[in-house]
């Protein structure tokens, strides 16, 4: 039935085009922040293009924007195909839209070539994947998993300052054409196209990746209490210097994290110093840390030896050190069968795909809680992402498209 179906390159490509010029930056990439005017005008268009192709557009109360095309069997749960229009400050024009779009037109081909499927299928554009304007990211589909809002976010504002409550009621307000519907109802699948985000796509000269899984993640907060004192005239011997046991904390943690484990991550992003003068020994120091790894038992280990070098160079340096946990992410695996569907749509294509681990994580990880998930990654250039110089070749665009539409078949085959 695949080789009925032809993606319209030519359609896709302009619309990636299109949707660019919302939010477009000098530079060329795109600021599209979730549920500023820039999002709203995006979901717009999107619901727009659906309507006129005879297509029912829904949202949720979190914002999350569905398409749906009916199939034969309506009662049963959809497969749910789909990314996140949204982006960073400074964003690429392919993060996110791609996937939507791509999934989009997988619906519209479908449709072009008349084709009848047994399961109903939604094109989905989750809301602030980002985290950028609002944090946490992945907002919508953390939501969508929990079936809720957390109360905590009720009182969330976002870097602008803005009320997280109210530019999500606006959000809501602008598309009154979009039926509304239950948050977290019942799906049979989901697949996410993406741009890759790293380089080994590119390196390796591989159309296609099939992701199998999510890295975990968890953000640890540092505090190293020492003593203010006057930097001139204070001897070493009478230094309680927070900043000298941080450097001797983390000199070994860089030395042993990453280099004895290919999959480990470990990254320092943010360091804050008080009292922040430049005569004074701080009298506490604060850093973050990130750890990432495909095995939360490996976090776990990594925790512990962060803790332990934190501990004994604080002791050292006369100092006191504690340790909080702010963000903890267990790693995913993806479904058995959809990965299956994928191996599939890749064969059948000619596509030359490798397996390969997500070390980001994306609306799918937490789709993947509730209803089975897999992800295809396509190459971007140089690697590069989160950058307005993103750029995903017109052919890679294609291909990502054409093997989420064979997927989409398979998965829907498989599924009803």
């Amino acid at each position: 039935m695949t080789s009925r179906i032809a993606i319209d390159g030519k359609r896709l490509l302009q619309r990636l085009d299109d949707f660019a010029r919302i939010g477009a930056t000098p530079a060329g990439g795109v600021n599209r922040q979730a549920l500023s005017p820039e999002d709203r005008a995006s979901r717009r268009l999107l619901a727009d293009l659906a309507l006129q192709r005879g297509f029912r557009v829904f949202q949720d109360s979190m914002a999350n924007l569905f398409i749906r095309r009916e199939g034969r069997l309506p009662a049963r749960a959809p497969l749910v195909i789909g990314s996140h229009l949204d982006s960073q400050p400074t964003g690429g024009r392919f993060d996110g839209a791609l996937g939507t779009l791509a999934a989009f037109e997988v619906m519209e081909s479908i449709a072009d070539a008349g084709i009848e499927t047994d399961l109903s299928l939604e094109v989905v554009a989750w809301t602030n994947e980002e985290g950028s304007r609002f944090a946490p990211g992945a907002m919508g589909s953390m939501a969508f998993a929990a079936g809720a809002i957390p109360d905590a976010w009720s009182d969330l504002r976002g870097r602008d300052g803005s009320l997280f409550v109210d530019e999500l009621s606006a959000t809501l307000q602008a598309l009154p054409e979009a039926e509304m519907r239950p948050l977290g109802f019942p799906i049979c699948g989901y697949l996410e196209l993406h741009i890759e985000q790293g380089p080994s796509l590119e390196r390796e000269n591989i159309p296609i990746g099939i992701v199998h899984g999510i890295q975990g993640t968890r953000w640890l907060e540092v505090t190293i209490k020492g003593q203010a004192a006057h930097a001139g005239t204070t001897a070493l011997e009478f230094r309680r210097d927070p900043m000298a046991a941080a450097v001797a904390a983390l000199e070994p943690l860089y030395k042993s994290a990453m280099p004895s484990d290919q999959y480990a991550r470990f990254t320092v992003g943010r360091i804050a110093v008080e009292p922040g003068a430049v005569n004074a020994i701080p009298g506490s120091v604060t850093f973050s840390i990130d750890l990432r790894h495909p095995e939360t038992a490996v976090i776990d280990a990594l925790e512990d030896r962060v803790r332990l070098s934190c501990d004994s160079a604080a002791a050292a340096a006369g100092c006191e050190s504690e340790l909080r946990q702010i963000f903890d992410m267990p790693p995913a695996a993806f479904s058995e069968d959809l990965l299956a569907c994928l191996d599939r749509a890749a064969a059948s294509l000619g596509l030359k795909a490798k397996h390969m681990l997500s070390g980001a994580f994306h609306d799918a990880l937490f789709v993947n809680r509730v209803a089975p998930a897999a992800m295809i990654f396509v190459p971007c250039r140089d690697g590069l992402s989160h950058n307005e110089a993103e750029y995903v070749e017109p052919e890679h665009s294609i291909a990502g498209a054409r093997m989420l539409l064979a997927a989409t078949m398979e998965a829907i085959a498989v599924r009803a």
